[in-house]
């Protein structure tokens, strides 16, 4: 089980990144685009810049939703890999068993 801080850390980037993703998409799109003046280009990067760091969605780590484990975590299912086993092998994810051979 990962600390509860780490756990709720991530849980306010998440939001916050959510809150900030509108302005954040407007000022990148400015700042890329190659046809504004230069000087428009620079001030959108300063805005950028000042955008808290956790609002970047780079900065959200992807956590197992039952552990809170931060590795071996499976996209599809939102769990870690060893939550995955210990659900698949109590038969709670349907169509999932654990092979042997």
């Amino acid at each position: 089980m990962a600390k509860k801080s780490a756990i709720e850390k991530n849980k306010r980037r998440r939001r916050m990144a959510k809150r900030h993703a509108g302005r954040r998409a407007r000022l990148l799109e400015i700042a890329n685009d190659k046809t504004l003046p230069q000087e428009d280009r620079f001030e959108a990067r300063l805005k950028l810049a000042e955008l808290p760091r956790n609002s970047a969605p780079t900065r959200i780590r992807n956590r197992c939703e039952i552990t809170g484990r931060p590795r071996a975590f499976y996209r599809k299912f939102k769990i870690s890999r060893i939550a995955l086993r210990e659900l698949a092998s109590s038969g709670m994810i349907p169509g999932m068993v654990k092979s042997s051979w």
